[in-house]
């Protein structure tokens, strides 16, 4: 049985967000950006940003590596599972709330995290910053879209968003390992509540006050895929580090009957959490596989590269990170400009350019030696790489929204978030599985050979992801007038 905000009426195509609205001044529009930008960044970096400080964690609080992995994923868990609920509490509720909501439950989570004495209370502190995140998420994208209308206006909107976004996971390695140098790992979670409460105080003053919606939040159907992306990242992430044991296997199958009743159950309601229309849309499947592979690629280098920094090369942790800050300004850059060009070449060539640009980037990584050099060797990956980042991002972001209406853009851009976190936790353990198993061994040259078969599927999966969206979008034609007919689909 379903949860209705309004069982007395009957619902139906509800009014456009912000077309009964009054007007705002531009101003207040793009410092509503910024703001949401900023969210973005607590929400994309929140596991770069501790990525540094886990060595001093582990040594703090006496865990052993195998633990202190779940750091990371029980973040990875929760952001994942919750996604698509926050995206259709988005909808139904009022963007701003839900997005004001989950800023909350990430703040208080930081407090709880910057304060916890043991593993496992930090580990539950976490997992409610992944819940606040997959509810702030979702609703922050859809603010965007409010905001702005479809066009030129919207693409720079999206431009400046996505390169927040884009560049946080490098920023957020940069700022975690610098504060864990000269503070200690609670400050970064200090810092999380610093740029959380800076976006609360805004929220009234800035962003729209919105409208809520008399539709369904399908609980049934939230419970049913929440649980199944939970036991999905679960046995994936368990694959990687413990092998296909009976837990792992019996994750995987609770996931899998989840995931099959979860479709079932959408087919028959009329208001379903996920509408699977939205699957139909070719501009939605193709910023999908992006979103797939792009961070298959992504999360997979920031995974390989600090090991081959530190544990090759002999870099310190906070070398390391400003090894790869160059990443966090070039995605700027690029994405920026991508968000200009896009109205004239379309969001078809940019994905399909950023995905070949980083299929470049990991043969660039591929070819990294045990005396690398870093202007050699490591900065011409980083450089590529980052360019492809910022091509393909701001076009996914804008394609996940391509041809969906206004009311459902909430739950569209969690689609794309979670597909987006599903890439890099499958991603990441398919790696480090074909890493570990073609090539084996504990020698530098085998431990850096297995980077390099890692790097290498990488490449394979982006020329593969481009060739989809090459085919998914077909009938794209690159051109102001192409775009603007999307743009028109976007919002009839």
């Amino acid at each position: 049985m379903t949860v209705s905000i309004d069982p007395d009426r009957r619902a139906g195509p509800e009014p456009e967000p912000g077309a009964d609205a009054t007007p705002i001044s531009d101003r207040r529009r793009w410092l509503a950006v910024v703001v949401l930008a900023a969210a973005l960044a607590l929400d994309s970096g929140g596991v770069a940003v501790v990525n540094a400080a886990l060595p001093a964690i582990g040594a703090d609080l006496s865990i052993t590596d195998t633990t202190l992995q779940w750091m990371m994923t029980s973040y990875a868990l929760t952001f994942a599972g919750f996604l698509l609920f926050g995206g259709r509490a988005a909808d139904v509720l009022g963007r701003r709330y839900v997005f004001a909501l989950g800023v909350a439950i990430f703040c208080i989570a930081a407090v709880g995290a910057a304060l916890a004495p043991n593993a496992e209370l930090l580990m539950v502190a976490r997992g409610l910053q992944g819940i606040g995140a997959a509810l702030s998420g979702p609703a922050s994208l859809a603010l965007v879209t409010q905001l702005f209308p479809a066009g030129p206006e919207r693409y720079k909107a999206l431009a400046v968003y996505t390169s927040v976004g884009a560049s946080s996971f490098s920023a957020g390695v940069v700022i975690g390992g610098v504060l864990t140098d000269v503070f200690n790992w609670r400050s970064v979670f200090v810092f999380n509540l610093l740029i959380g409460v800076a976006v609360l105080a805004a929220v009234r003053s800035v962003l729209p006050k919105g409208t809520r919606r008399r539709l369904s939040l399908d609980v049934p159907g939230a419970a049913a895929v929440t649980l199944g992306l939970l036991f999905a990242v679960f046995g994936l992430t368990r694959a990687s580090e413990e092998g296909w044991d009976g837990l792992t296997l019996g994750a995987l199958a609770a996931a899998a009957v989840m995931l099959v009743g979860f479709v079932i159950w959408e087919r028959r309601i009329a208001q379903p959490l996920l509408p699977m229309d939205l699957l139909r849309v070719p501009a939605v499947r193709a910023a999908t596989v992006t979103a797939v592979v792009f961070f298959t690629a992504v999360l997979g280098v920031l995974f390989f590269a600090p090991l081959y920094l530190q544990g090759l090369l002999g870099y310190t942790p906070m070398q390391s990170g400003l090894a790869i800050l160059p990443m966090g300004i070039l995605v700027i850059i690029s994405t920026n400009i991508s968000g200009r060009l896009m109205v004239r070449v379309g969001q078809r060539n940019l994905m399909i350019t950023g995905l070949l640009l980083l299929a470049v980037g990991m043969v660039l990584w591929a070819r990294t030696p045990l005396d690398g050099g870093y202007w050699l060797d490591v900065f011409p990956a980083v450089a590529v790489m980052s360019i492809g980042q910022g091509t393909a991002f701001a076009a996914l972001t804008a394609g996940s929204l391509t041809g969906v209406p206004q009311h459902q853009h909430g739950v569209a851009g969690g689609f794309n978030v979670t597909a987006q976190q599903l890439g890099g936790s499958i991603g990441v353990a398919l790696l480090v599985t074909a890493a570990s198993v073609l090539s084996p061994g504990t020698d530098p040259e085998s431990v850096l050979g297995g980077y390099h078969v890692g790097y290498l599927v990488a490449m394979g999966l982006l020329v593969f992801g481009a060739v989809l969206v090459a085919v998914l979008l077909r009938g794209e034609r690159s051109g102001s007038r192409a775009t603007r007919s999307g743009e028109e689909t976007t919002t009839n």
